[in-house]
């Protein structure tokens, strides 16, 4: 093993620890179930923001988006846009207003609660249905989380696949396990500082250290697709224009937004809405200087490793951010840790992206089905307990998925963020925002929603190819309008809501909801 390697062994190592070691702290702090899961609603503005954020981006933000941008140009940052504008629509519109409700909802520990409380729904179908397509499709969200921690573990060190996947995922478990909540906001509000230290400083020093006069020679002589102009404009997308479907369908991520349980319940958990309106300045200049930083190190790290050419053989192109790092903190081995500790903000992505979906999982697994339909008589500490079992359950299941090291990461997350934000997507909104809304038509909207990604993805209905792949049109576009149009038509063909639903609807719109 190199000099180099046990520096960034040594720095891997006290992140981990420190990560454990904020797991141990916050054990001691959960007393019920309401604390492990949604930490009291004690949450600042600060860790709010930052957990959010940082459990949303996952390894994408490092590997996947840089590598596209490396392999074919800026006019593969369509959906960092599209995510930018569904971040600020996000804060903007739904956290203020989901927080107030799920409090007079009952006081909502989950998001299937809120929807359960919210709809009166009595016979609980909105709390199994939603819990299902929570544990479904977050099973295979944290499966994809783990084997990129894997993959980054095996690329850094030369380690076995299956060796890299079993120290990822056991840290993981073991602070999400223990210590709940706080502990992944809190480890959360760490890993989103970090990556956005390395994706403000690693670009910046290696296009002084290449020179800035150097770019574009640089970018001609790698032979960028479409030359120079074409690999610079966002409407190339490789070496021909992009269309107008493409530039939609990556626009359309942004609708997951309002989807996503583990964003959601950190709009639920804020401290107060003052809080609550720092955190969302906070997070929208968190993502703003995050995206475009990962953009730019796509296009700097093409430039600056030249003339090495990354995506041959074995090499992916989603490594650059890696490559970058070590070429710039190995030349000299006084900076070999600190090289380490900005790897540390890859595997920090990744992380921060795995504890948030082991935890939403657990809870929609533990408090939302058992408690919430099989045994409603059982104790909060019965429930925590549930919870931890569980949480071990759904990572060792998580980990199965993830032992295939040629598993298409981008894909699982592609679809499991169709199907969570077109499932719950136009449900949040409306239940928000028309109080005509109704119970019927939350059900038609999750069920229609999760049922046309899953149609559109994976039933090949057109010569034996699926619709996605025929029309090149991302499920999530298509199963937000289905969903969104069958809620209003449902709800209208079936019984209004009763007085008290209105009652609540119209305290949470004017702000008469105490803290």
């Amino acid at each position: 093993m190199g000099t180099n390697t046990i520096w960034f062994l040594l720095a891997f190592a006290a992140y981990l620890l420190m990560m454990l070691g904020i797991g141990a702290f916050y054990m001691k702090k959960n007393k019920d179930a309401d604390d492990y899961f949604l930490g009291g609603r004690g949450l600042s503005g600060w860790v709010a923001a930052l957990s959010a954020q940082a459990s949303d981006m996952s390894g994408w933000l490092l590997m996947g988006l840089p590598g596209s941008i490396y392999a074919l140009g800026t006019g593969q940052a369509w959906i960092a846009v599209g995510l930018f504008i569904g971040t600020v629509m996000n804060w903007i519109c739904i956290s203020g207003r989901l927080r107030r409700y799920t409090i007079r909802a009952n006081n909502s520990v989950t998001f299937p609660e809120y929807l359960e409380n919210r709809f009166h729904d009595k016979k609980k179908v909105l709390l199994l249905i939603s819990s299902i397509v929570i544990v479904i499709f977050f099973l295979v969200y944290t499966a994809s989380a783990l084997a990129a921690g894997g993959k980054l573990f095996a690329s850094v060190f030369g380690m076995d696949y299956t060796l890299a996947l079993t120290i990822g995922a056991a840290v993981i478990l073991a602070y999400t396990f223990m210590g709940g909540f706080m502990a992944v906001c809190t480890t959360d509000f760490i890993q989103g500082t970090l990556m956005l230290v390395g994706l403000l400083i690693v670009p910046i020093l290696a296009y002084a250290v290449m020179g800035g006069e150097n770019l574009m020679a640089n970018l001609e002589a790698s032979n960028v697709p479409g030359g120079v102009d074409g690999y610079l404009n966002m409407f190339s997308n490789g070496e021909r224009p992009y269309s107008a479907v493409e530039i939609i369908s990556q626009l359309g991520w942004g609708l997951g937004y309002c989807g996503m349980p583990h964003i959601l319940t950190r709009f639920m958990a804020v401290k107060n809405e003052k809080e609550l309106k720092k955190s969302r300045v906070i997070a929208i200049v968190w993502v703003a200087i995050s995206l475009g930083m990962a953009v730019v190190i796509g296009v700097i790290g093409r430039a600056y490793l030249f003339p090495m050419l990354l995506g041959e053989g074995a090499v992916s192109t989603e490594n650059v951010f890696i490559e970058m790092i070590t070429q710039l903190f190995t030349k000299d081995l006084s900076l070999a840790f600190v090289g380490g500790i900005f790897l540390c903000g890859i595997l920090a992505a990744i992380m921060s992206t795995a504890d948030s979906q082991l935890l939403i999982t657990a809870s929609s697994a533990s408090k939302d089905i058992y408690q919430g339909v099989i045994n409603p008589k059982a104790s909060d500490k019965k429930v925590l307990t549930i919870s931890r079992v569980t949480v071990i359950v759904v990572a060792i299941l998580a980990y199965i998925i993830a032992l295939d090291p040629n598993s298409s990461i981008m894909g699982l997350v592609s679809n499991a963020w169709a199907g969570l934000g077109a499932a719950f997507g136009p449900t949040v909104v409306l239940s928000l925002f028309w109080k005509r809304t109704n119970m019927a038509g939350a059900v038609a909207g999750i069920i229609s929603g999760g049922l046309t990604v899953l149609i559109w993805d994976y039933i090949p209905l057109m010569g034996g190819q699926t619709l996605g792949t025929a029309t090149g049109l991302y499920s999530l576009v298509v199963g937000f309008a289905v969903s969104l149009a069958l809620i209003v038509i449902v709800s209208l063909c079936t019984k209004a809501p009763d007085e008290e639903m209105i009652k609540a609807f119209e305290d949470v719109a004017s702000g008469n909801v105490t803290e």
